[in-house]
């Protein structure tokens, strides 16, 4: 019976959002509140998820073979606390941000349905579930993308849907694929292909598998599907660029792991052409992104392009298919989910405040903001990886494992990116941070003056640089955790 409780993170978002449309609502205010609260009580129903529940919850069976199911194991485990977790902040730091905006209620309503699908994506026993949790989370996070209808926002959200629906179309090829050469689509560590199905159509699987990465991948932004973000991002409000990037591409990395670890194997990919080309498209997507990211000026699409370097490290990771590179895997899954959250919210704020979007116009704004902009410098030294900071942990273990495999080429080259990507994010992001602080000799300090918003943000901020902080200073527990559920995947 408390298999039962996985509906509540599925349904209390959803109800919410219901409720959002009663008249009782109408006041910007409120739509906030109702939001908040639902969030609050989200976060606190989760944990008591993680702690707690243990038991699996059939919904629905299609056919003999076929059903809808939950099931909370380690991974999911981390990824709703996650998703909880960010959802939170990001209703906190949106009651300052959206409070001028037009067409609040159907922000918050597609906000809460989002999170809602991505508790199904998290939740998910088989493959089935995971799909459909997976469709319907493009669905109700697209109206985020387009939310300010402009005709950058339109163009960005439908190069977002289209994207995404092609990736899920490669990823139905993997539920197929599965369904026929494995013995089940129940999510299983270290797989479940049947090699006496797969004789004779090894060549198939292989390719087939590949696809599917490539699909579930473009969610996370890996090349060549890659393009949606910097299109997508910049465009929505920060609140929601800040849930795509940190949150919503890591929908993409579940996903990825799921069909590799827990439906074709690594066993049945490790050392194949699959493997190669995965690893060469992660490395490609590293570098691209980072070099793209440094010569970008727009703000938010500058933290786009790192989104696309910085998740492909996990890809990186989950590629090389050892228990170290895996489990670096898993801790840069929440490390860049809380920095990039930090590092939106902090574009967001400047562009609230000052109106200024071009990291060329960024001069003094450290004086006029310094809370905030010390909360993103803390948070960039993360993402680059200096100690004792969050990054460092999930960094050192990507590429030590990928050391540790001993896969030709790979295992040099695989550290040498990921080094030339870090200097690269201290190229783009600590030249933010001294022209904001140090804007020069001739900078004009009259024209100064304090423009810091309010807690409903600088507390979000603070919070998530508290943990970026927590994540690299007291990492064994999640560390521990992580490498668990990697052991097991091998």
């Amino acid at each position: 019976m408390d298999g039962l409780f996985l509906l509540i993170p599925v349904l209390l978002p959803c109800l919410a959002a219901a409720a959002l449309a009663h008249p009782a609502f109408q006041k910007p205010g409120r739509l906030n509140g109702l939001t908040v609260i639902a969030a609050v009580l989200e976060l606190a129903a989760v944990a008591a998820c993680v702690l707690f529940i243990k038991s699996e919850l059939p919904i629905l069976k299609l056919g003999r073979d076929l059903q809808v199911a939950f099931r909370l194991d380690g991974l999911g485990r981390i990824f709703s606390a996650l998703v909880a977790l960010m959802w939170l902040m990001s209703s906190l730091f949106s009651r300052e941000y959206m409070a001028k905006e037009e067409n609040q209620r159907r922000y918050y309503t597609f906000l809460l349905l989002s999170e809602a699908a991505l508790m199904i994506l998290c939740f998910a026993e088989n493959y089935l579930t995971l799909y459909l949790g997976f469709e319907l989370m493009t669905l109700m996070s697209a109206p985020l993308a387009l939310h300010t209808q402009t005709e950058k926002a339109v163009k960005g959200g439908v190069k977002y849907l289209m994207y995404s629906v092609f990736g899920a179309c490669l990823g139905l090829l993997g539920f197929f694929t599965v369904y026929t050469f494995g013995s089940s689509t129940v999510f299983t560590p270290g797989g479940v292909m049947d090699p006496g199905k797969i004789a004779g159509h090894q060549g198939f699987v292989l390719t087939a598998a590949f696809l599917t990465v490539l699909g579930f991948g473009a969610k996370a932004g890996m090349f060549p599907l890659h393009a949606w973000l910097p299109a997508a991002h910049p465009e929505a409000p920060a609140g929601a660029s800040a849930l795509l990037s940190g949150v919503i591409t890591k929908a993409g990395v579940l996903s990825v792991i799921r069909v590799v670890y827990y439906q074709f194997g690594a066993g049945l990919l490790r050392g194949t052409w699959v493997q190669t080309a995965w690893l060469s498209l992660t490395l490609l997507t590293v570098f691209l992104g980072s070099m793209l990211a440094y010569k970008e000026r727009v703000f938010k699409k500058r933290l786009a392009y790192s989104t696309v370097s910085q998740v492909s490290y996990i890809l990186f990771g989950l590629a090389v298919m050892n228990s170290t590179a895996v489990t670096g895997a898993i801790l840069h899954v929440a490390v860049h989910s809380v920095i990039k959250d930090a590092l939106f919210f902090t574009a967001g704020a400047v562009i609230l405040k000052t109106g200024k979007k071009d990291v060329t116009e960024l001069g003094g704004i450290g004086k006029e903001m310094p809370v905030t902009m010390w909360c993103f410098t803390i948070c960039s030294l993360g993402l680059v990886g200096i100690p004792p900071l969050g990054g460092f942990a999930s960094k050192w273990y990507l590429a030590m494992g990928a050391v540790e495999s001993g896969i030709p080429v790979f295992s040099w080259l695989g550290p040498v990116v990921l080094l030339l990507s870090a200097l690269l994010t201290a190229g783009y992001l600590f030249s933010i941070t001294i022209k904001a602080f140090l804007p020069g000799a001739d900078f004009d300090y009259s024209t100064l003056e304090r423009r810091e918003p309010s807690l409903w943000i600088t507390g979000p901020l603070l919070a998530l640089t508290a943990i970026c902080a927590a994540l690299g200073i007291l990492p064994g527990a999640i560390t521990k955790f992580a490498g668990a559920i990697a052991s097991a995947l091998m």
